[in-house]
């Protein structure tokens, strides 16, 4: 598939399906000074896209994202026509294959063919969705943590049709826009991210089922524990520490079989009715020490402001 263009080149960015995720990209291209087409059926997602990329500019400007003092306008609309003429598309459709088979059919009706579709999906895999496109080569996955403009990570997943280039052009492009690309090697559901953060969930659940733990008791552990460290640093180089003068070599000769024990122990819990009803009234007990109304605001806050710290100490 012959590049019309380089990451440097892209001025016109097309976001497929404007709800959380999509504004939220929409708000960091906006920031890097790119002309942003979305295309969402819903009549009230130019109001929302307004009022969200207003609280997220100062974030965005402490972060230097931020080009310009105040925020410009995305172009909104629901006509896939609205996109003729990007050159790139970030496509965040509801995570079901059909829905985004037919989404790509809709956005090759008016990109180019060799514009990249880069999938927002959680879980799907590339090559369904590209199996019944047009130009499959273009398309591959690209899935942020929630929220993208403010949390850097973005995991690269190609699918069996997917070109190198695509996702050669694909990691520059957000290496352009202050992102942190991680190259999957194979298609799993899930990825990787996620599927770190579903094995923790998982056990978090099976806790709660069990009776061992309650669900503010579990936030807490993580939150003040090992997510303290996990902020600077995976689990590999935290082990590194952890083995001392012998490294992670002595981490694992010396405490990798209570590790083995540990694994052997982990539950595998049913999102049965009793073990949702007991999570929520769990989290709605743990909401009751929290200001509810400003928790995503201070997400945010709290998440520049460790963007800034992690950068200090070179993390």
């Amino acid at each position: 598939m012959p590049q019309a263009v380089t990451a440097d080149d892209i001025s016109r960015v097309g976001i497929a399906g404007g709800g959380l995720i999509g504004m939220s990209w929409a708000a960091l291209y906006l920031g890097q000074g790119l002309a942003v087409s979305v295309l969402d059926p819903n009549p009230a997602t130019e109001n929302r896209l307004r009022d969200f990329v207003a609280e997220a500019w100062p974030h965005l400007s402490a972060l230097g994202l931020a080009k310009s003092e105040t925020p410009p306008a995305a172009t909104v609309g629901a006509d896939p026509e609205i996109l003729r003429g990007v050159q790139f598309v970030q496509e965040n459709g509801p995570d079901r294959i059909e829905v985004k088979r037919a989404l790509v059919a809709e956005l090759e009706a008016v990109i180019e063919p060799d514009t990249l579709i880069a999938s927002s999906t959680s879980s799907l895999r590339a090559t369904d969705i590209q199996a019944r496109a047009r130009h499959p080569a273009r398309i591959l996955v690209a899935h942020p943590m929630n929220p993208p403009h403010l949390v850097p990570m973005v995991e690269l997943v190609a699918g069996d049709a997917t070109e190198p280039g695509a996702v050669d052009l694909a990691e520059a492009f957000y290496r352009r826009m202050h992102r942190v690309p991680v190259r999957v090697r194979k298609e799993v559901p899930g990825h990787l991210a996620n599927r770190l953060t579903s094995a923790l969930y998982r056990e978090a659940v099976h806790l709660v089922a069990e009776g061992i733990a309650d669900v503010a008791d579990i936030d807490t552990a993580i939150a003040h524990g090992p997510g303290m460290r996990w902020a600077l640093m995976g689990p590999h180089l935290i082990y590194h520490l952890g083995g001392g003068a012998g490294g992670y070599r002595g981490y694992l000769d010396h405490l990798g079989p209570t590790q083995e024990t540990r694994w052997a122990e982990l539950g595998a819990p049913e999102l049965t009715a009793d073990v949702k009803d007991a999570l929520v009234a769990g989290l709605d007990r743990e909401l009751a020490t929290q200001d509810r109304d400003t928790l995503a605001a201070r997400r945010d806050a709290a998440l520049v402001e460790l963007a800034a710290l992690k950068k200090r100490h070179d993390f």
